[in-house]
């Protein structure tokens, strides 16, 4: 048989094993996609397998960069990586892509095992910030009405300071009294 052979009898295996399973995903005839885990799953991956013109007789590329994968620390990866490597290495020259799913999901235990998760945020502006820079918010400002502002900015001179004596009472006198002028009120009777 020829690779193309090879390859379109293991893809129509493929689809009949993994039809309806939400774990796989056919990118196209030669690309595939498969979850390892469930999605809630911190220790859940996606493992991205192409197939070169001459596979199986040539290893497949295998990838962990899809954006699921960005929690997960290079050096796991690394390790998923060096492990999926031996298996292909095992199985070079034969239908080798089920065997590698189901490699994957018996020993998602052990290949996850010193899993620590990378947390990141990106910011409005795009850029990414560490989890403890995360954590440390802004002090949000009190925000004032249209109303406050303009009461604020009658107030104040150009240069936005209240003018001396501001807040100081105007006195004056009625007769022998002293009353407060202005907005107090204030009752008075005269005899």
């Amino acid at each position: 048989m020829t690779a193309n052979e090879d390859q379109e009898m293991e893809l129509e295996a493929l689809r009949s094993i993994y039809e309806g399973d939400e774990c796989f995903k056919e990118i196209s005839s030669v690309s595939f996609q498969f979850r390892i885990g469930d999605r809630e799953d911190t220790k859940a991956f996606i493992l991205d397998l192409t197939w070169p013109e001459m596979y199986p007789e040539t290893a497949p590329q295998i990838s962990l960069d899809s954006f699921f994968n960005n929690r997960i620390s290079a050096g796991t990866k690394q390790l998923i990586l060096s492990k999926l490597g031996e298996q292909v290495e095992a199985n070079l020259g034969t239908a080798m892509m089920y065997t590698l799913f189901e490699w994957a999901k018996e020993n998602q235990g052990a290949l996850m095992e010193n899993h620590k998760p990378v947390v990141t945020a990106v910011t409005s502006s795009g850029d990414v910030m560490s989890a403890a820079s995360a954590g440390k918010k802004k002090e949000k400002k009190e925000q004032l009405t249209k109303s406050q502002k303009k009461r604020i900015i009658n107030r104040t001179d150009n240069k936005g300071e209240l003018p001396r004596g501001w807040n100081w009472a105007d006195v004056i006198k009625v007769g022998d009294v002293y009353l407060p002028r202005g907005g107090d009120s204030f009752s008075l009777s005269l005899q």
